[in-house]
């Protein structure tokens, strides 16, 4: 179950001879001779974005509202945190004052 999966040896792609020719027979100076197995077609390539101004303004913008709402959620936790840690402290500033009346 955990252990690798290779591939089959046959898959991979046929290796490219390369057979100089001189330069007496033939003006030619590197001729590639295909291996006797037959050529694998090349992988489709990968489209590359192309940005418009409109969209690198969309993108900048999205990008902010991001930033924007992050932050303001970061700094609303903060906020209770601290709220929470100021009444934290009157309880007990309360609570000393109460117990050392009582005494």
């Amino acid at each position: 179950m955990f252990t690798p999966k290779y591939p089959a040896p046959d898959t991979a792609p046929a290796p490219l001879v390369v057979r100089l020719v001189p330069e007496d027979e033939e003006r030619a100076s590197t001729a590639l001779v295909p291996s006797a197995q037959p050529q694998t077609p090349a992988p489709p390539t990968r489209r590359t974005v192309q940005l418009t101004p409109a969209g690198v303004v969309t993108v900048a913008a999205g990008g902010t509202a991001v930033v924007l709402v992050v932050g303001t959620v970061l700094v609303s936790m903060l906020l209770a945190v601290a709220l929470t840690a100021v009444s934290v402290a009157v309880c007990a500033v309360v609570l000393r004052s109460l117990l050392n009346n009582h005494r």
